[in-house]
C-alpha cells in the first residue's frame, strides 16, 4: 500500500514530458585519419649508419599538418645495443602551407609492418595514446624498440626479398564538434482506453448480459467481465447455469457496490464517492471484490478502510477482515486494539461482546496486557 501513488506519478511525469519539444546536444570528436607507407628496400644495406642516425621518409600531410617518418636501422638509443633494435619515430613538422591550422595539434599513431598482401603483421603493431604537439619546435612520437634485427630476419618475406613496408596511420584530433538537433514538438496524448470503456458501459452498446441486483438492473458485456474476473469467466463462459441466462439474478450484493464494481472493471478505478459514504461503500465493495476475485479492488478497499479505524469501527472492521482474508487490514485493526488507551474504548463499545465470542483468545491476551 505504500507504493499506491507510484504509478500515477509516473503517468503524470510521462504526460508532462509528452507535451515538451526536445533537443539533443551531441559532442562529436572531429578527426581526420591518413596513412603513409615507408618502403625499406635493400634492408641489409641500410644498416651500419650508427645509433641515432635515421633515414627519413618524404613529408606527408594529415589533418592540415605535415609529418614524416624517421627510420633508424641501428636504433635511436645507445641504451640497449646488445638487442640491436630498429627504431621508428613519427615527427610533427608543423601546419601545412596554405592552411589556417595553428601550430599545435593532437594526434595518435599506429605503426605496422606490412605483409606482401598489405595486411599488418599483428605481432609488431604499435599504438600511441593521444599526443599533444605544440607549435614550438619539432616534436615526435616513436618506438625506440620497434623490432630487433634478429626478429626481422625471421619474417620470411623480409628475409626473401630484403625489403619490408612500414605503415604509419596518423589520426589528427581537432576540437569536439557540437551538434544540436531539435525534435518536432509532437504531443502524444495520455492513454484513454479507460474512457472508451467507461463510455461503453454507460451507453450499453453491444451489452449482452443483464444483472438483477436487489431489483436494480445492470447491463454489461460478458467478454469484458470475464476478462477481468475469473469468477465471471466461470459463470458466463463455463458450465454454470448463468452461461445460458440473459438475465443473472444476484441477491447477496449491495446494488451500489455492484455499480461501483462494474465501473472498476471497465476503468480500473473507483467512481466518485462522497467522503461521508466512503467507509460504508468500501465495506460493501470489499465483500463484492472478494466474491468476484478482483484482488486489486479488494486491496484498494482495504487501504481505504485502514484510514477509518477508530474505537467505534474497529470491531466490525476486524471481523470483516477476518471473514475475507484481509491480512493487512486485520493487522492494522489489531495494532489499534492492542494500544492500552484504545482497548479501554473498545471495551465500552456495543460490539465488544461480539469480539469476545469471535476472538476469545485475543480478548484474553489483551486483558492480560491491560492488567499489567
Amino acid at each position: 500500500m505504500g507504493n499506491r501513488n507510484s504509478s500515477s506519478s509516473a503517468s503524470a511525469a510521462a504526460a508532462a514530458l509528452a507535451g515538451c519539444s526536445k533537443s539533443t546536444i551531441l559532442a562529436v570528436p572531429d578527426t581526420e585519419t591518413g596513412s603513409h607507407v615507408l618502403t625499406v628496400d635493400g634492408y641489409t644495406t641500410t644498416r651500419g649508419r650508427g645509433v641515432g642516425n635515421s633515414i627519413n621518409s618524404g613529408t606527408f600531410t594529415v589533418g592540415d599538418h605535415n609529418w614524416h617518418i624517421a627510420y633508424y636501422p641501428d636504433g635511436s638509443r645507445r641504451s640497449y645495443p646488445q638487442y640491436n633494435w630498429i627504431s621508428v619515430n613519427v615527427y610533427h613538422d608543423g601546419p601545412a602551407a596554405g592552411t589556417n591550422s595553428g601550430g599545435g595539434v593532437k594526434a595518435h599513431f599506429e605503426l605496422n609492418i606490412l605483409k606482401p598482401n598489405g595486411k599488418p603483421v599483428s605481432t609488431y603493431r604499435r599504438t600511441s595514446p593521444v599526443i599533444s604537439f605544440s607549435g614550438d619546435g619539432q616534436q615526435c612520437w616513436g618506438q625506440a624498440e620497434f623490432i630487433t634485427n634478429d626478429e626481422i630476419r625471421l619474417i620470411k618475406h623480409i628475409a626473401r626479398h630484403n625489403s619490408f613496408l612500414i605503415r604509419c596511420d596518423v589520426t589528427v584530433i581537432r576540437e569536439n564538434r557540437v551538434e544540436t538537433t531539435v525534435s518536432p514538438s509532437l504531443i502524444v496524448p495520455p492513454p484513454d482506453l479507460h474512457q472508451h470503456l467507461a463510455n461503453l458501459l454507460e451507453t450499453q452498446v453491444g451489452a449482452d448480459v443483464t444483472f438483477d441486483v436487489g431489483g436494480e438492473l445492470f447491463k454489461a458485456h460478458r467478454a469484458v467481465l470475464a476478462t477481468r474476473s475469473t469468477v465471471f469467466m466461470a459463470e458466463l463462459f463455463g458450465n454454470m447455469k448463468e452461461k445460458a441466462a440473459s438475465c443473472v439474478k444476484i441477491d447477496d450484493v449491495d446494488p451500489n457496490a455492484f455499480r461501483a464494481m462494474l465501473h472498476f472493471i471497465y476503468t480500473d478505478s473507483l467512481p466518485k464517492i462522497e467522503d461521508g459514504d466512503m467507509m460504508v461503500m468500501a465495506q460493501h465493495l470489499l465483500v463484492t471484490a472478494d466474491k468476484y476475485n478482483l484482488e486489486r479492488l479488494k486491496l484498494i478497499c482495504e487501504d481505504k478502510l485502514c484510514t477509518y479505524i477508530d474505537s467505534k469501527t474497529v470491531v466490525n472492521t476486524l471481523l470483516l477482515a477476518d471473514q475475507h482474508g484481509c491480512k493487512c487490514l486485520q493487522e492494522e485493526c489489531l495494532r489499534f486494539v492492542k494500544s492500552r488507551g484504545n482497548f479501554k474504548s473498545v471495551m465500552a463499545c456495543d460490539d465488544f461482546e461480539h469480539l469476545m465470542s469471535s476472538y476469545p483468545s485475543l480478548v484474553k491476551e489483551l486483558l492480560a496486557k491491560v492488567a499489567h
